[in-house]
Parts: C-alpha cells; structure tokens; sequence
C-alpha cells in the first residue's frame, strides 16, 4: 500500500486522537484471526526443543534459534534491510565479553574462602586486587530517617559487613517504616550497595538469611560468566564497588572472639531492642581479589521489518527475547514460556502484518519485528538496539514487549483470562488509554495492572528488554502473564503451555500494534521516565 488509500480516508475517522479502537475494524479482525493456537504450538515445539540446547545467548543452540526465525521471516516475504555495515541479513550482530566469575577470591586474616561454598556475588564490577585493613560491623546497612546505620560514622576505605533485610520490632514491624511488611530495603537490593558507594566504603559483605536456599535460586546467574558488551576504545571504569552474599559460617569467621553460634541472632535482639544500629570495628586484615578470564563472542537480533506507508518514517518496534539458559550441570533449560512464548508470538503477528501487506493492506506506519538477544544476561541485545538504532530513536513511536505469556501464577491458577500490562502509562497517558480499548473493543481480558505499581517490589518494569527503549523516553507496554514454580528451570517446557491463552494476549498486543501503526496521529510523550 502506497501513500494514500481508499480505506485510509474513509476510516481516518476511526484512528483519530479521541477514537483509539473501532469494534466493526473488520480488517484488523480479519489480519487477527489468522494468529491461532495451533500456530504458536507449531513454532513453540520446534524452539523450545532439546535440539536448541536452551538457546543461550552467544551459544550454538541461540544461532539454530536466530536462523529458525529469520527462515520463517523469509517464509512471510519479509526482506531482510538493506542496511550496509549495520545489519547482515536479518541479524544485527553485536560483540560481548565472557567473563568468568571463577576469577574472585577472598581472604582474611589469612583465611581463604571459596566463591560459592562461602560467598556468592552478581559481577558489576571491574577487576581488583585490594587490600583493606579495616572491617566494620554495619548492622543492616540502612541510612533511613527512622533507622540509620551510617550515624556519625566515617566509613570510608572500609569493608562493611551487614545483614540482609531490615531490622523488626517484636511484632514484625519493620524500624525503617513502623509498619508490618518488608520497605524498600528489602525489596530493592540496590539501595544498601548505592549507599556504601555514596559512603565511599570499599566493598560490601551482606550476611544472607539461608545462604543454600538463596544461593541454589541464583547459581545460573552466580555460577555462569558474566557477559557484558563490547565497546570499543571503551576507558571508563565502573563506579560500582564489589558487593558479595556470604554465609553465616563465613560470618561468624569474620566476626572473630564474637563468632561463635548465636552471634548473629543476639545482634538481631540487640537491634530490635536499642532500636539502632549495633556497629563495631573488627580486628580483620581484608583482601579482595578478583581476576577473571575474558573471551569474546558474537549475537545477534533478528529484524523483520514491514514497511509503512504514508508515514512510513514512524516506527513501531515489537520484541520479544529469544534467548534463555542454554544447558546447566547436563540439564537443558527449554525456556518454553521464558520466553518462546514471547518470540512466537511475534513471529505469528509478523506473519499477520506481512499477509495484510501483500494483500494491499499494509500498516501506515512501519513495524520492526525484533526478537532480541541477551536479555537473560543483562538486557543486553535491547541496550545495544538503542546505542545503536537501525531507525532513529526519535521516530520510534513506541516498544511493546512480550516476556512470558504462556502460563498462569500462583494469584490466577486456572485462569486463562488475564494478562499483567506494565508501564503503558508510565510515558504516554494515550497509549495506555489505547491499549484498555482496543482490549474492550477486540479481546475482552483481565488486564491487570498489580506490577506496574511504582513501589512493587518485584520491579518488573526493570526487568525485560522494553526498560532500554523507556530510558530513551519511548512509550512502553510490557506483556506477561508473571513468574510460575518452573521459572528458569529445566521444568519450563512445551507440555505447560496454555496455547489458547497465548493465541488471546497474542491479539491484544496485535491489535494494539495495528491501532498505533494506523491511527492518524503519533502518541504523545506527556510524561518523563524516573527511576
């Protein structure tokens, strides 16, 4: 479809400003209705297979991935862009660093602890060799107005060791709110490692609550390499300072004539019962050293995109992640729901977009289908799309993301209605008015908006790929169904997926996509991302 059509002005009505969705839209219907259940099946089964070998980012079973998925671009009459020096086909490549987290040692007082028997740490930071002479007791590491750790205490140079969570009275009120539930201390472990590095501490030791438990939920993380991307000519340092878990056996080492069984749980009562912070030199000799090997390996997103018409400028970009665990102690991580689900489904609204086009039909504006790599190292294939854009950043009209969608959570077992929808308001007032309509007028689900609270402790909003396209002031709708028991283990597989809940929020994110591709006027940014 070229510049001007009949259908264009006779419903220019229908996309208007103040109508952001029309029920008798027999086109959008009838493009909709091709997605179906057995469709997203067919795709899923094939990805989400033991031959994909988890599709880890960088890794054998993640390229069988990207060539599954520009093959069936290729199938749909989806031309790879003529892009000289920036794409390769279908593929934008982009370079990363593996870097190994065995690399990291610990030694005080002439003991050495072992990475991963007695600490564990997620690898922000640059390599180091550093010795420090003085260890202080913090508490729980909380600077707050009701309960202060860091009060008339100069620590900086210092190694600070502090408990996890936060303080409580005897009726489980928290001391930083004088209510009963966890604050931001808890929920955000950012805040107590921004406050040592704002105190200009040297590192962070934080005693984990069950050591095991925790470190058994995050060894893919902890025990994989670190991979970050390539910047070339790239001199900046990282102002982050080392961070590390360690166990309660570690501590009581660490806390000398003190540590002994119980210490821990007596400094507890003594905080709950002064109310304030119990902090204490100890009499250590610290080294931190971390060396880890680095190698280089290359990734890729997938681009499939679909030319616009009269405003074929604007872009609207769709992603999905294609990545997952990849194969861990022998095991294969399939990521059916996380997040094949995803990926398929914007393979199977590609498909649609690509058949109204050859058939005169094509959106006004054009849409880049854009499954993503990387995301489960760090959101990394999105953060590299934005220092990188293909199209300008300023002609993006929006990001919608679909980041597991084919299971229900513990607060809708057996509801196969609903979908979590996270920060469509968050930029543009608009697109989220668009997205409940076109919800009323084509899908009918539960839309619920639980995550996308500010003060939700999860922070989803920070955790999928459209979070780079927020930073850069580009409007957001976040699609997932939430976390379920099988979350990044070998157990997310095919046989649990919900298909015809897929094919239903597969719908709604097409639909929204063919009413911003469409309607008359761009999406106005009316207000600004925070963090």
């Amino acid at each position: 479809m070229k510049a001007l059509n009949i259908f264009v002005l006779v419903v220019s009505c229908v996309w208007s400003v103040s109508s952001v969705g029309a029920p008798h839209d027999s086109l959008a219907v009838k493009y909709g209705n091709t997605i179906r259940s057995i469709d997203l099946s067919k795709h899923l089964h094939i990805l989400a297979s033991d031959s994909f070998l988890g599709r880890e980012t960088g890794q054998p079973g993640q390229k069988l991935a990207a060539d599954y998925i520009s093959k069936q671009f290729a199938s749909f009459d989806i031309q790879p862009l003529k892009k000289d020096n920036i794409l390769d086909g279908y593929y934008q490549k982009f370079l990363m660093e593996l870097q190994s987290p065995y690399g990291a040692t610990l030694t005080a007082s002439g003991i050495k602890y072992e990475f991963l028997n007695d600490f564990y740490y997620f690898p922000s930071f640059d390599d180091l060799d550093l010795d420090v002479p003085d260890v202080m007791f913090l508490g729980y590491g909380i600077e707050d107005d009701k309960y202060n750790d860091y009060e008339d205490l100069d620590v900086s140079g210092k190694v600070l060791l502090a408990f996890a969570g936060e303080p409580t009275d005897k009726k489980g009120r928290s001391l930083v709110t004088g209510r009963p539930g966890p604050s931001k201390w808890s929920n955000n472990w950012r805040l107590k490692r921004n406050t040592a590095e704002e105190k200009k501490a040297a590192a962070l030791m934080i005693i984990s609550d069950d050591y095991e438990s925790n470190l058994e939920n995050w060894r893919h993380y902890a025990g994989k390499p670190r991979i970050k991307l390539v910047v070339e000519n790239d001199t900046t340092k990282s102002t982050s300072i080392p961070m590390f878990y360690i166990s309660s056996r570690m501590s009581l080492k660490l806390f000398g004539p003190l540590g002994k069984k119980g210490t821990e749980s007596k400094l507890k009562r003594k905080i709950r019962k002064k109310k304030h912070s119990m902090s204490r030199q100890l009499d250590i000799a610290f080294n931190i050293k971390v060396d880890r090997e680095i190698e280089r390996i290359s990734s890729e997103n997938v681009l499939g995109f679909i030319e616009g018409s009269d405003k074929k400028e604007e872009v609207l970009i769709i992603t999905a992640h294609y990545d997952h665990l990849g194969v861990i102690e022998e095991e294969i991580f399939n990521g059916a729901d996380d997040d094949g689900s995803g990926t398929v489904a914007l393979i199977e609204m590609a498909e649609a977009f690509a058949l109204a086009k050859s058939q005169g039909h094509g959106p006004r504006r054009s849409v880049l289908f854009m499954p993503l790599s990387g995301e489960e190292k760090g959101l990394l294939g999105s953060e590299y799309y934005v220092t990188n854009p293909v199209f300008p950043l300023e002609n993006t009209i929006a990001n919608l993301n679909i980041d597991m969608i084919g299971r229900a959570d513990t607060q809708h077992a057996g509801d196969s209605n609903y979908v979590y929808l996270i920060g469509a308001d968050k930029l543009s007032s608009e697109l989220h008015e668009i997205s409940a309509k076109c919800n009323t007028d084509f899908t009918s689900l539960d839309l619920d908006y639980t995550y996308n609270d500010p003060e939700d402790p999860n922070r989803f909003y920070y955790r999928s790929d459209h979070y780079n396209f927020a930073k850069n002031n580009i409007p957001v709708i976040f699609y997932f169904t939430g976390v379920h028991a099988d979350y990044h283990k070998s157990t997310d597989t095919v046989d649990k997926i919900d298909f015809n809940k897929m094919e239903k929020i597969t719908k709604l994110v097409f639909f929204t996509a063919w009413t911003l591709a469409n309607r008359e006027e761009r999406i106005i940014v009316d207000r600004i991302e925070e963090e």
